[in-house]
């Protein structure tokens, strides 16, 4: 294989197959994309309800854990991330969500001129085939497909019922000119299938004759010169290691836990961290791995008294009917329903709580299967104002990194998680509910004042999936990349992935990823604007 290449993509998951796509358009570009794990064959990553069985394949999870939290009885907490083509947008719900357009208006704010709201919005389109036609908040014909579900459980009819009942809106699309309310999550599904970044954006690509695409590659650092200028990666495949030349740029996608590790990796990173790990300082950004944001989630369990959730399928049934027709329990993405409302906690009137109802019995992310039938309602505070980081513990690229994810050590924190018990119970206690409710198993009963709750939640209390923020975008001299996503103090190299989210979206983060990496396509290759579309709706602040 030619060593070199334009553009070299370490990391083959939302960000990196959009880019890849994108760049390798021009024929006389030549673009290597490299991914750590595999090729994107298990047939329960295309199989939306599979994502269930996919807890049980490591080789596609970097199954990582948390250091111990002291708020939470120090626990190590499990955190799945893909580790295939696709990256964790093969593995995910498939919940397609952006976030409430004030978040991006806040990035502007906090000195990123071109990420607001009207910015970002065209990409969001652009990136978009949406099922129900084109508008001013969506886009047609573009790779990545977002749809109404299939298949929809009756109880999540019944919970978008006891929604309304508790005096809620019905909200039919949490991306439409207000977010506020709750309803049926659209999904990146297309035709039942799933619709990962690797088959929306690298499956139609993939024979282009100037797209390299490499699995198994395990990084193991930047090439940088002593003038700080990335000329290109090393990396071991099949047990030979390899170099990689870039031409013109290096792009850094590896997601907000490998991309500072490999930084630091380089030599680029907290000095006196390098040097406890044993790596030779090239260059000292004290503030990579720094200011890592996740969102934290609480569920509520309850037995049901009929035997229609998901807990008792014949599987054998579902799978038949699916990789026949594609139809029926099978194009589940489990969490089919949910909500964003607020909980009067925080400093202003945006939805500050996210919803996600499973109707089946959901224990330690699907590894702890708890017998007989009953549904499970998700809550996360969507802005924690806990900060963590990452740290680098040897100069072996095998060795994960340390995720000090420091959950509730802010206090506002733990009182927007008893906000999230308190609200989800008073969803769940509507008399929608009345026909299918048995006994509460989680968090019981018995468990009613703030002590026994917060007992619960220091308990039980786990990630949903959306760590960002440890390569942070700013034009101040402490972030990591400035706003067209360089980093600063090198040549060469943009990280272009959830890292670079100053704070976190009030949402879930695949689709922000993926706009990310459409923006940062039109930058790399000097376009001042994706399309022309009509600035976003005026709507309320919900």
């Amino acid at each position: 294989m030619n060593k070199d290449f334009d553009y070299i993509i370490v990391g083959a998951g939302s960000a990196g197959c959009t880019l890849a796509n994108r760049l390798s358009a021009d024929p006389d570009c030549r673009v290597l994309l490299l991914e750590a794990g595999p090729r994107d064959w298990n047939p329960f990553i295309h199989m939306p309800a599979g994502l269930s069985k996919l807890v049980n394949f490591k080789s596609i999870n970097w199954n990582y854990y948390t250091e111990p939290q002291a708020q939470l009885n120090n626990r190590k907490l499990y955190w799945p991330r893909g580790r295939v083509l696709g990256g964790s947008s093969s593995i995910n719900a498939m919940c397609y969500a952006r976030g409430h357009r004030s978040d991006y208006d806040d990035w502007q704010r906090l000195g990123n001129p071109g990420w607001g709201w009207s910015d970002v919005l065209p990409y969001f389109r652009r990136s978009q085939h949406q099922a129900r036609g084109e508008s001013e908040l969506h886009g047609t014909g573009g790779p990545l497909a977002v749809s109404d579900l299939m298949h929809v459980n009756p109880l999540s009819e019944v919970f978008i019922q006891a929604a309304e009942q508790a005096g809620f809106a019905r909200n039919r699309d949490f991306n439409g000119p207000a977010q506020r309310g709750f309803g049926l999550y659209q999904v990146t599904q297309r035709d039942g299938r799933r619709c990962s970044s690797a088959a929306a954006y690298l499956k139609p690509v993939r024979q282009r004759r100037n797209l390299v695409v490499r699995t198994r590659a395990q990084m193991l650092k930047l090439l940088i010169r002593g003038d700080g200028q990335v000329q290109g990666v090393r990396y071991r495949r099949r047990g030979i290691t390899r170099s990689m030349h870039a031409r013109r740029e290096v792009l850094l996608c590896a997601g907000a836990i490998n991309s500072p590790q490999l930084l630091m990796l380089s030599g680029v990173g907290p000095a006196d961290m390098l040097r406890r790990a044993g790596i030779e300082v090239l260059l000292d950004q004290p503030s990579i791995g720094t200011n890592l944001q996740d969102h934290l989630d609480i569920c509520t369990l309850t037995r049901c008294s009929q035997p229609v959730t998901y807990d008792q399928l014949n599987e054998l049934k579902v799978g038949l009917q699916y990789f026949l027709h594609h139809t029926g329990e099978g194009t589940s993405n489990i969490a089919e329903a949910g909500g964003f409302l607020v909980s009067g906690l925080d400093r202003d009137d945006r939805p500050d709580v996210q919803m996600h109802f499973v109707p089946a019995l959901l224990d330690d992310h699907g590894r702890n299967r708890l017998p007989g039938d009953g549904y499970t309602l998700h809550a996360c505070p969507l802005r924690p104002e806990s900060r963590g980081h990452i740290e680098i513990r040897s100069a072996d690229p095998r060795q994960p990194p340390a995720i000090h994810a420091n959950y509730l050590d802010e206090p506002h924190d733990l009182e927007m998680m008893l906000a999230c018990v308190r609200l989800s119970r008073e969803v769940l206690n509507q008399p929608a509910f009345k026909p299918f409710r048995g006994h509460e198993i989680l968090p019981g009963e018995e468990f009613t004042d703030r002590a026994g709750l917060i007992k619960f939640i220091r308990a039980k209390a786990e990630t949903i999936y959306h760590p960002v923020g440890t390569c942070r975008m700013g034009s101040d001299e402490s972030a990591v990349v400035d706003p067209q996503l360089r980093v600063r103090g090198l040549s060469g190299l943009r990280v272009i992935d959830a890292s670079i989210m100053p704070t976190l979206v009030g949402g879930n983060t695949n689709a922000p990823v993926i706009m990310i990496a459409e923006k940062a396509a039109d930058l790399i290759l000097g376009k001042t604007e994706a399309d022309t579309v009509p600035r976003a709706v005026e709507s309320e602040a919900a």
